[in-house]
């Protein structure tokens, strides 16, 4: 039986191409539903990411190599285990797009039973806005703006809207904002925003991964307020109005990214601890919302080029396998 597997081949150009069968390891995974992130991965697909740029060396499946073409790509993989001792479970895994991997027991995630696996591979999205929303920090009836309601935005939103928060959420295409708004978030257009939250805002969240969201979003910031930037920009070039608001109010950015755990909250968090929080949300969060886009696995190309394009309607995309 043969593998296969995504390849990025250069920029904006994705096969599907055989590979080598999976080496032996604890677990023979079956892989039912791969997510695309619309953030890392379309940077790499669109090759704007640094090809010396190492990968990942937090996810052994992601640890050698960088994103020099060709690669493999991808961290949102949920499958059934064919052989080893969680044989039948279905498990999510940090792997790159294929239909069939190996993996070792502790380094995947065992969904619940009754969990649908196509919704298993917003995993790393929930876990991404969890980190967020801790880094935030307590902002109980505290005002704060989220840019970009993308799955990242959007999720980071309901997650500091239940802890208390007071969000706004912005977003220029409208069916985002709607749907933002059926799930009971506070939206605006990014260009309302100074009309309807003035300078007052002690914290912005920046996941819509423009440059220009961030430079426009400081002048909202109260007097030492925070800029939190969860987009990583790539290689787009990050030009920043450093004069009289980020400096008369001693504003602050600071970046979010999920792959450690920030060092003060090393003595209440830990990965394990984060993941198993994460996997726990995966049943209170509306993920079915976001799960608006499917693709077969042979048509990997297609569903690449639809994200590229930002194509209406489309939020969440996954490869289906069967």
């Amino acid at each position: 039986m043969s593998t296969h597997a995504v390849w990025f081949t250069a920029p904006r150009e994705v096969e599907v191409r055989p590979v080598p069968d999976p080496e032996p390891a604890d677990l023979l995974v079956r892989t039912r539903f791969s997510g695309i992130s619309a953030g890392t991965e379309l940077l790499a697909y669109r090759g704007e990411l640094n090809p010396d740029t190492e990968r990942d060396e937090t996810l052994s499946a992601l640890a050698d190599g960088g994103f020099s073409y060709p690669f493999q790509y991808g961290y949102s993989c949920v499958g059934v285990v064919e052989q080893g001792p969680l044989a039948g479970k279905t498990v999510f895994a940090f792997h790159p797009h294929q239909d069939r991997f190996s993996a070792a027991a502790d380094d995947v995630v065992v969904l619940p039973d009754h969990l649908d696996p196509r919704l298993g591979t917003m995993f790393p999205l929930v876990e991404t806005a969890l980190q967020l929303s801790l880094d935030a920090g307590p902002v109980l009836e505290e005002p704060v703006v989220v840019l970009g309601l993308g799955a990242i935005g959007l999720l980071t939103s309901l997650l500091l809207a239940r802890a208390g928060a007071q969000v706004v959420a912005a977003e220029p295409r409208e069916a985002r904002r709607a749907l933002a708004e059926s799930l009971g978030l506070r939206t605006a257009h990014p260009d309302e925003l100074p009309a309807r939250v003035g300078t007052g805002v002690s914290l912005l969240v920046e996941t819509s991964g423009a440059p220009a969201a961030l430079a426009g979003g400081l002048s909202l910031l109260a007097h030492e307020g925070t800029a939190l930037v969860g987009s990583w920009y790539g290689t787009k070039p990050v030009a920043l109005p450093l004069g009289e608001h980020f400096h008369r109010r001693r504003l602050t950015i600071r970046s979010s990214q999920v792959s450690t755990i920030p060092y003060a909250a090393q003595g209440r968090w830990t990965n394990a601890r984060r993941r198993e929080a994460a996997r726990d949300l995966l049943d209170v969060l509306p993920l079915k919302a976001l799960a608006t886009t499917e693709f077969a696995f042979p048509d990997a190309a297609e569903a690449y080029a639809t994200l590229d394009r930002g194509d209406a309607g489309v939020l969440h995309a996954a490869l289906r396998y069967e």
